[in-house]
């Protein structure tokens, strides 16, 4: 496999080797944002690369503050950015980079000096429901496990529209949400106590529908750019009293965050992985004709105000889910919803078979039942104020990681009052 010669990239953790080459939106004390690669230690700058022309296909859009123009252009193009990129970072590869020192210089820039941003103007956000462990668990502990699973579940992808502008970069702090929590006596009016985690895999769509049109599984593919880290934090509390009869509402829609970095389809192309045995046939516009599952392992780690370090406290992997992102993303145009560059699809909590692989607090404390035990010490069954949890994913090609860095947030104690006190 070939090697990039930019510092860290053959480090054997390092999330950004040449073979991943993901695509994000950072900034700089000098200057705004505009689109960049992360490389080893580094993030590079694509708009400096195009404006030496070391870049060629027209305009890539690469110094606007967004990767939505670019992933209009299509696979072809993408194929083309790619493989340039590679040439110019790989050693014995192009040295028109790697030899022109001021260029470099300029164009690399440490990852510790780069702010980052969302990576895309989101335009819209679907969450599902795809995962069947969690679907289990979550509905053996409301219903039982004789009821855990509704008729429609193992037949199509269930999904709720959620809130574009809640979507954060990791980062940025979550306030505890406020809402009408259900009680003994009725409902009643404060911070949520039940405050979750949900361990996702989001993708990102690139090539627009228009209204009326409908998408294969194959064509879905197609029309995505790659995929981010997820986390969907979750009110439970709030969740249980306003759920009936619409769904989630106001316990997701305080926030949403996903890691800086989409990682490429090219770049997990190594990592797909045949579909899980079905329960039931699906209807034939649901089939698939190809791998469209990935293998990439995820972890969250919970880190309290004040600790040392964090614990880990969920290992899963994508595998685990029963519709893949094409799946999901085909179900929701076939009724000719108009899909749009900037999309962001959730995929739904991802749990495995063992409570370490449950994908939120919800399911490891079995409705708050259980204490979680922290590895350094402590427990919780549901989030503190100060708490920080940190995301993190990675494929695996060759030994290398295809990583996504990391996906963080940190809890900030709820308003104190409703209004202009906030």
């Amino acid at each position: 496999m070939k090697q990039s010669w930019v510092a860290g990239a053959q480090a054997p953790d390092c999330d950004f080797p040449l073979a991943n080459l993901p695509y994000g939106v950072f900034s700089t004390a000098e200057r705004g944002p505009r689109c960049g690669m992360a490389i080893g230690d580094s993030v590079l700058d694509l708009s400096e690369l195009a404006a030496e022309e070391l870049l060629t296909g027209g305009d890539l859009g690469f110094d606007r503050p967004a990767l939505n123009h670019f992933m209009t252009l299509g696979a072809e193009t993408w194929a083309a950015v790619r493989a340039r990129l590679t040439d110019l970072l790989a050693e014995g590869g192009d040295p028109a980079l790697r030899e022109n020192v001021a260029l470099r210089d300029r164009a690399l820039v440490p990852l510790d000096k780069a702010q980052m941003h969302l990576p895309v103007d989101l335009r819209g956000y679907t969450d599902f429901y795809a995962g069947r462990q969690h679907a289990f668990n979550s509905g053996s502990i409301l219903r039982g496990p004789e009821n855990a699973l509704t008729p429609n579940w193992t037949h199509m992808p269930i999904g709720y529209n959620g809130r574009v502008s809640t979507v954060v970069v990791s980062g940025t702090p979550v306030r505890r949400p406020l809402g009408q929590l259900m009680s003994a006596d009725g409902p009643k009016f404060g911070p949520s106590q039940r405050l979750d985690i949900e361990v996702e895999f989001g993708a990102i769509v690139a090539l627009p529908t228009e209204l009326g049109q409908t998408l294969t599984v194959a064509e879905a593919w197609e029309h995505l750019f790659g995929f981010v880290l997820l986390n969907d934090w979750s009110a439970r509390d709030i969740q249980r009293w306003e759920g009936q009869p619409l769904g989630p509402f106001q316990s997701k829609a305080f926030a949403t965050s996903i890691s800086p970095w989409i990682v490429t389809r090219a770049a997990l192309e190594p990592c797909r992985r045949p579909a899980p045995k079905r329960d039931n046939d699906l209807l034939p516009y649901l089939q698939e004709d190809a791998d469209y599952f990935v293998d990439v392992k995820l972890e969250a780690h919970l880190k309290p105000e004040g600790a040392a370090k964090a614990s880990r406290i969920v290992q899963t992997n994508t595998a685990h889910l029963y519709y893949s992102a094409p799946q999901l993303l085909a179900h929701h145009a076939v009724c000719g919803c108009r899909m749009q560059t900037g999309d962001l699809l959730g995929s739904g909590t991802i749990s495995g078979p063992e409570r370490q692989s449950f994908g939120c607090l919800m399911e490891q404390s079995w409705g708050g039942r259980d204490q979680i035990a922290l590895e350094q010490g402590g427990s919780r069954i549901f989030l503190e104020d100060g708490d920080s949890v940190i995301l993190t994913g990675w494929g695996e090609v060759d030994g290398q990681r295809i990583g996504f860095g990391g996906c963080e947030g940190r809890i900030a104690p709820a308003p104190k009052a409703v209004g202009k006190a906030f």
